[in-house]
């Protein structure tokens, strides 16, 4: 069992229950999933360049990332329909509660002038959006085989109800948020 894992059970139940006064264990809002996206503008002249985000992106999260295609044609991008412009993982399980323990505890602490991440990027149903701008903050990345740098955007889902209880949750597993 992961260290968040358990760090929730034994910590994070009771202190929401106390906050929040839920009557039942199971009204206290859990993570759902983490997804991670990468949207890859370059890919339409090169699909190297898509392939090695995809490996970038395997590294960090230790899951195959799928392929996303363009769901319309905008001439202004050049794009059309169905042409490949980005990947992106779904982690649910074991494997979110390691991602997220990376992310609050390697990660974000490595991005230059870090004073925290913004608390009002919530979705007003308890989901919190954090764009990344660069892949290296991640330590499994090797900075002398990046082709480019580039960034991400990982969206963590919870099953809170309001964004209050979500922004708790998130602050309770470590989610450094700005004063």
């Amino acid at each position: 069992m992961s260290r968040l894992k358990s760090m929730y059970k034994d910590e994070i139940v009771p202190a929401m229950i106390k906050k929040f006064g839920y009557k039942n264990v199971m009204e206290v809002p859990k993570l759902d999933k983490i997804v991670v996206n990468m949207g890859v503008g370059e890919a339409k002249e090169n699909a190297k360049i898509l392939e090695s985000a995809m490996k970038d992106m395997e590294t960090i999260t230790g899951q195959k990332a799928i392929v996303t295609k363009a769901k319309n044609s905008v001439a202004n991008f050049k794009i059309r329909e169905g042409m490949a412009i980005g990947c992106k993982t779904t982690l649910r399980g074991e494997k979110m509660y390691d991602f997220m323990d990376r992310l609050v505890n390697l990660a974000l602490p490595r991005v230059r002038d870090f004073r925290g991440v913004s608390a009002d990027s919530f979705d007003g149903r308890g989901n919190y959006a954090l764009g990344i701008k660069e892949q290296l903050i991640f330590p499994e990345i090797d900075y002398d085989k990046v082709d480019k740098v580039r960034g991400m955007d990982v969206i963590v889902v919870t099953t809170a109800k309001t964004d209050e209880e979500a922004r708790e949750l998130l602050r309770l597993f470590g989610m450094p948020f700005a004063k």
